[in-house]
């Protein structure tokens, strides 16, 4: 059975009404491996606030989203291809993805780091990189992002190709049992009963 991966997305929660205590009294009715925490509208204080939080209130490990300087609160990091390529150049000033993550390894050796993709060539070069899981997607289109690039059913060839545990991501539904896919990264479709 297919695992899930949970969205926090803090915006979205506060448009539904819904607190972090709600959000993980959600999050027990389901077997959850991985929260991540998305907030791009906070400031960094009350990200860091809420994370406190939610690493204290459950045991499920909390990925954060893009924002290395938040990393020492929460197990982990998940980025996307534009995030990559302004952390690794702007902050870090490395050009090369594998030198980048094997320096984050070492850096942080404690810590989960995912990778979003959305094609071959993609996957093929996460495959080089010292990764615990990748994010691939989108599944289907989503109301909580613009995605141009929907895969489909392809999502399942191109999940194969992944030496990585794969997560789907966008428009995933709990229901989705998708071939080759590790984790159903669910946002909405949590709340949805």
């Amino acid at each position: 059975m297919t695992k899930i991966y949970a969205l926090c997305d803090f915006e979205t929660l506060q448009r539904r009404n819904i607190s972090l205590k709600q959000f993980l009294q959600i999050c027990t009715k389901y077997e959850i491996s991985y929260i991540q925490y998305r907030d791009k509208i906070s400031s960094i204080e009350i990200q860091k606030e809420n994370l406190k939080y939610l690493t204290k209130n459950t045991t499920i490990p909390i990925i954060i989203n893009d924002k290395l300087e938040l990393i020492e609160f929460a197990s982990g990091m998940h980025m996307g291809q534009d995030d990559l390529k302004d952390i690794k150049t702007n902050i870090f000033k490395i050009s090369d993805n594998e030198l980048f993550f094997k320096f984050l390894k070492k850096k942080y050796p404690s810590k989960i780091f995912g990778l979003s993709t959305h094609n071959e060539l993609e996957i093929l070069e996460s495959n080089k990189l010292p990764l615990d899981y990748i994010g691939l997607g989108a599944y289907r289109k989503t109301s909580t992002k613009d995605v141009s690039n929907i895969l489909g059913d392809n999502i399942s060839y191109l999940a194969k190709m992944s030496k990585h545990p794969v997560g789907a991501i966008g428009g995933v539904r709990k229901s989705d049992e998708i071939q080759h896919i590790t984790y159903n990264v669910i946002g909405s479709d949590l709340y949805e009963d």
